[in-house]
């Protein structure tokens, strides 16, 4: 097959090296608009079942993100000036930019063209027009996508906080919250390493909190300077860094929960973010990505390029599959989302209570229950069987019904 990938990502590079290993006979380029190395981000998350599924689709790839990863098994929160510390699962931080280099890498020893600074504004592109399959992997404002919008059914749900995403000479070793209350509002932030340098660092507030401080009119030196001081503890006297040039307008954004009806048309398939995105506090955007170019890989093994019905069965089954897959997913970051945007409900807990239902804001039944109440309950679960399995069958089912209701 000649395939076309538009987008160099970590799904769109993934993606090639997988196809190249089911088939080195594959004609692949992976066409990227930005330069070698320029890439949003600082560090991205992952746990160790990623690790897992890596390893069966590319054991050489997986090795190296492996080895160029930081791990850590604690969460701690600030919540005003009190610490709190939490156990929990391993998890693993490396940088985008060398995650990014370590795929490129790997793709062109396995004989993928990537070209960097060759960006495809549209369908109709000349270097699309004699490929088998093209990969729409460019994001979510993805071009390849646009163009066909109302046959993919793109739907944006834009949320309410605002948010940025910063680095920052501290360096964490454990996956750290931070919770200040001004006399705006509460204003928190999320960090954790990436590297033995620096970590990164998510600030997030509600919009009258951001108004009210002034973050609305500052420039990025001013906004990181107030930000320095708001989280001096946290951050123990370290820089933030941010990413505009001189002191232009700090980059504060809303996320955009985008979801899609169909994944394919013709032989144009989205992948990532161009399909999907999840709102970044469960940290799974860079996994999910990363799931949906094995599974795609895994649709395509065997589809020739030469049988168009068999391609189409093929993308066809690979777009069924993830939909499916996605769905906790996409649930669970709803309720994390929501959770953040209705902060103050949880305020009033001691701060070891808040950061345990911190830990359960992805359940839907939290929303429902006052937030003291749920606590003990949950803590009662924990040594009663039964509640445990009401907790597990109760949850999906309201999960359900409440989508159905919103979808409605």
């Amino acid at each position: 097959m000649k395939i076309a990938c538009v987008g160099g990502g970590p799904a769109g590079l993934y993606f090639s090296i997988l196809m190249k290993r089911q088939d080195p006979s594959h004609e692949i380029t992976v066409y990227e608009r930005n330069p070698a190395g320029s890439t949003y981000g600082w560090g991205v998350t992952y746990w160790a079942g990623l690790l897992d599924k890596l390893r069966a689709g590319d054991p050489e790839s997986a090795d190296a993100i492996d080895a160029a990863s930081v791990t850590w098994t604690d969460g701690m929160a600030i919540v005003r000036d009190e610490r709190t510390v939490h156990r929990g699962d391993a998890g693993f931080g490396i940088g985008r930019r060398r995650m990014l280099a370590l795929l490129a890498e790997r793709a062109r020893a396995l004989g993928v063209r990537v070209e960097f600074e060759h960006g495809i504004t549209g369908p109709d592109a000349p270097e699309l027009a004699d490929a088998d399959l093209v990969v729409a992997a460019d994001g979510v404002n993805s071009a390849l996508r646009e163009a066909y919008a109302g046959h993919f059914g793109a739907e944006i749900a834009t949320g309410r906080n605002h948010y940025i995403w910063l680095g920052t000479t501290k360096v964490f070793d454990s996956f750290s919250f931070a919770f200040k209350e001004t006399e705006h509002g509460w204003i928190w932030c999320y960090a954790y390493g990436f590297s033995g340098e620096q970590s990164t660092c998510v600030v997030e507030c509600s919009p009258e909190t951001w108004t009210g401080l002034g973050l609305d009119r500052m420039g990025e030196a001013d906004s990181l300077n107030l930000l320095e001081k708001l989280f001096h503890d946290l951050l123990d006297g370290q820089q933030l860094i941010g990413r505009a040039q001189d002191d232009d307008a700090a980059q504060w954004l809303n996320f955009r929960t985008l979801t899609t009806r169909t994944w394919h048309r013709g032989n144009l398939v989205l992948m990532g973010d161009a399909a999907h995105t999840t709102h970044y506090s469960i940290g799974a955007g860079t996994t999910l990505a990363l799931e949906d170019a094995l599974a795609l890989a895994a649709a395509l093994r065997g589809a020739g390029g030469n049988g168009v019905p068999d391609l189409d069965a093929a993308l066809t089954r690979y777009g069924r599959r993830r939909r499916a897959e996605l769905l906790s997913a996409q649930s669970a970051a709803r309720y994390s989302a929501r959770w953040y945007e209705n902060l103050p409900r949880y305020m009033r807990l001691p701060p070891g209570q808040m950061f345990a239902l911190l830990g359960q804001r992805h359940s839907p039944l939290l929303p429902h229950i006052p937030p003291q109440l749920y606590y003990r309950i949950d803590r009662a679960a924990d040594g009663l069987e039964p509640l445990r399995r009401l907790k597990r069958w109760l949850g999906p089912r309201l999960a359900r019904t409440l989508h159905a209701r919103s979808r409605g």
